[in-house]
């Protein structure tokens, strides 16, 4: 039958190909070609069988049949070719417009079939799909639909047929190739999974992570596989370890025992199973479901903490996962992946007991220790419980809680986690801001620093971002934080210098929650500019070159607190990430305050210091510093000491430069044009200077030049804001 169906579906698309080059012929501007294609359409209507099943109507010429089988081949030459042109062409219409209306029947067909398989009729949906291959039997996503339902029903082999088919019609489809590899995969067939899954990759490089997380699963089961046939192995000869790991099973099973019974039971098989063989035979003889279906013992999980025998069981419970799950990556699996045992474990970790608390912490961690287990967490835990659990060990010695917050860290550092916070942000929200409310005095200091840390490194990507920045809460919870911290600096460095970068990205966020945050932000950040560290240093001028413009009344309080001198010494003293912030907090002073002006070119006469960052590499800071620049020009008497330097000469080749950011050009701009309104001596200076790569020599640039090229550059430029600074990730 299979054969049949494959023979028809070759011959269809034959077919098709064909006719689609013999009409492309008949078009054919050489009349050779043409008359060629006009008998070669003539033989092949000759040929063409009375199906009405294949072909239910036949295409007239003038009422007469084309090609009655009783009617003798007529010559070439009593043929009106442009006729029978019209003919073909008409019939190739009428069998395009049966295959757009077969199309939308096959397409509804195929809907009808994904509605059922999403309510898991499966054999409905198989129904669907094979009515839609009726209408329509060169559609590949029918075939690879269906063959997912036959996967449903652990009918590989019809599954593997329909992935075939799919190919025939695109042999690039790689959604058969993923069934393929799924179908033998279940069938055993590993080498021939592994390929599958190759070929998908060879198809489309860009699936490299998904197909190394297929690659993985064939490696896991079939190393599984090769575990349990070893171990039924000595099982069946008689090894005492083996043949008690199945006895103590046996007797596990015996339902309705008292609570004891079970706990004595489970710490003597736990002490059994010291390799893979008891490993895998509490697998293979259902010990996972003899354990968690067990009523008696399901009992003291939801009510352990008010008898100490039920407490027992459970604690009895944990440690032998442990002992089944070390090193075990299939009893992992097969432990994680059972949806009750997901759950429980995620609200064990909750618990007010605190030594089911620690030891289902320790099964996690035992969990995460491999990137198949920390998939396993990503994928079947309830992350938002499991996260709340894990910022609560905050209150825990400081062992327990850097433990929970590296593994935290671990999790973080997954793309799967990083998408699932992302879709998750509002209801994890509440749990982080917890975590900015905690007291520094109490929790350990260097867990809060790793948790604030992660916090930060997640917070840098925009959506993330966005969410953080708009919960008034968690803004506030930042402050408070950083308010208990400052009672302490020495003490709570650590935790102020991560506290920092991660305000330093909520205030990439534009606009702020509220001018009023931003300006006790600003507050604290000028508080700490008094601090003899340099990390929380540059770190406060990160976020107060963020928070500064927001309002004009922190500017003021800013200059009062000595911010300039602060910020020239960090010009003079600092790196390029200090200087970046320094210029621009003075560029936002200087914007606004005549006096910030006048104190800039007191300590920087010469401007010695500002001329230096125009030769950056940095376009940020060179292009605060031009601003900056400029607004010193409005102090009088700055322009005429400036007439023998060479900046003039820098200004115009910024100016004319084909910077990336257009802030280098337009600041450069502006400050020539100060210079020059502020010092009319300043074009006659120009005279052998260059513009951007023009020369200027005497001969060449005359005043009227100057001036043209002087409104060309300055007065077409629309904007004249600073640059706003990159994002920054948050570092410990």
């Amino acid at each position: 039958m299979d054969a049949d169906r494959e023979k028809d579906l070759q011959k269809f698309l034959k077919n098709v190909d064909e006719i689609s080059n013999l009409i492309q012929e008949m078009n054919s501007d050489d009349p050779v070609v043409q008359q060629k294609a006009v008998l070669e359409t003539e033989k092949r209507l000759l040929l063409m069988e009375e199906d009405q099943e294949e072909d239910e109507c036949r295409t007239t010429l003038n009422k007469t049949m084309i090609s009655p089988p009783q009617t003798a081949m007529k010559s070439a030459e009593e043929i009106n070719s442009e006729a029978f042109l019209a003919s073909v062409e008409k019939d190739a219409k009428e069998r395009a417009k049966r295959r757009r209306e077969n199309k939308v029947l096959a397409d509804a067909l195929k809907e009808k079939g994904n509605e059922a398989f999403a309510e898991g009729n499966y054999e409905t949906a198989i129904l669907r799909y094979s009515e839609g291959l009726e209408k329509l039997k060169d559609m590949k996503v029918l075939y690879t639909n269906r063959a997912q339902a036959y996967m449903k029903l652990e009918d590989y082999e019809k599954a593997l047929v329909d992935c075939e088919w799919a190919l025939k019609c695109d042999e690039k489809c790689t959604k058969a190739y993923f069934h393929m590899g799924k179908a033998n995969l279940a069938l055993k067939n590993y080498s021939v999974s592994r390929e599958c899954y190759k070929k998908i990759l060879e198809i489309n490089p860009k699936l490299q992570t998904q197909v190394k997380g297929y690659l993985n699963q064939v490696d896991l089961q079939e190393k599984a596989d090769l575990q349990e046939k070893e171990a039924h192995e000595l099982l069946d000869s008689g090894k005492n370890t083996a043949v008690t790991t199945k006895n103590l099973l046996e007797t596990l099973s015996k339902p309705d025992q008292i609570p004891l019974f079970y706990a004595g039971g489970i710490e003597i098989l736990t002490e059994m199973i010291n390799e893979c063989t008891e490993q895998t035979l509490f697998r293979t003889h259902n010990g996972f479901s003899i354990i968690s279906d067990n009523e008696v013992i399901r009992r003291c999980f939801s009510t352990a903490g008010n008898d100490a025998v039920e407490e027992m069981v459970c604690v009895s419970v944990l440690k032998l996962w442990q002992a089944v799950c070390s090193g075990n990556e299939e009893n992992q699996r097969v432990l994680v992946m059972h949806h009750d045992r997901a759950r429980l474990l995620a609200a064990l970790l909750s618990s007010e007991v605190l030594a089911i608390r620690q030891q289902s912490f320790a099964l996690l961690l035992q969990l995460a220790q491999t990137e198949s287990g920390r998939s396993l967490i990503i994928n079947h835990l309830d992350l938002t419980r499991l996260l709340e659990a894990l910022v609560s060990f905050l209150d825990f010695s400081d062992k327990e809680a850097n433990t929970a917050m590296g593994l935290f860290t671990d999790l973080a550092l997954e793309e799967r986690f990083q998408v699932w916070f992302q879709a998750n942000l509002p209801g994890v929200l509440p749990a982080l801001t917890g975590v900015l409310k905690t007291d520094p005095k109490v929790s350990s200091s260097s867990a809060l620093c790793q948790c604030i840390t992660v916090m930060g490194n997640l917070s840098a990507e925009p959506t993330t971002r966005r969410h953080m920045a708009a919960c008034e809460e968690f803004g506030d919870g930042c402050l408070s934080l950083l308010a208990r911290c400052e009672e302490d600096v020495d003490l709570f460095r650590e935790v102020i210098y991560t506290l920092l970068g991660l305000m330093m990205n909520l205030c990439l966020q534009a606009p702020f929650v509220s001018e009023v945050w931003a300006v006790e932000v600003s507050r604290r950040c000028l508080s700490l500019l008094n601090s003899q560290d340099g990390g929380i240093l540059t770190r406060a001028a990160g976020v107060l070159s963020r928070t500064l413009s927001s309002s004009l009344k922190i500017v003021e309080e800013a200059l009062r607190a000595g911010v300039v001198k602060k910020m020239m010494k960090f010009l003079k003293t600092g790196g390029e990430t200090a200087s970046r912030y320094a210029i621009k907090i003075l560029a936002i002073c200087t914007n606004s305050y005549h006096e910030a002006r006048e104190e800039v070119i007191r300590l920087d006469k010469k401007l010695s210091v500002m001329m230096k960052l125009l030769s950056s590499e940095d376009e940020v800071l060179v292009g605060n510093a031009a601003l900056c620049l400029g607004n010193c020009m409005e102090v009088p008497n700055v322009a005429s000491s400036l007439l023998k330097t060479d900046l003039l000469q820098v200004l115009l080749k910024l100016a004319g430069s084909d910077t990336q950011k257009t802030a280098v050009q337009v600041n450069a701009g502006i400050a020539l044009g100060k210079l020059c309104t502020a010092e009319p001596r300043v074009p006659a200076e120009s005279s052998h200077l260059q513009f951007g790569g023009e020369s200027a020599a005497p001969e060449a640039l005359s005043p009227r030049r100057w001036e043209e090229m002087f409104h060309m550059l300055v007065f077409s430029l629309s904007s004249v804001d600073p640059p706003p600074p990159l994002p920054q990730t948050c570092y410990p």
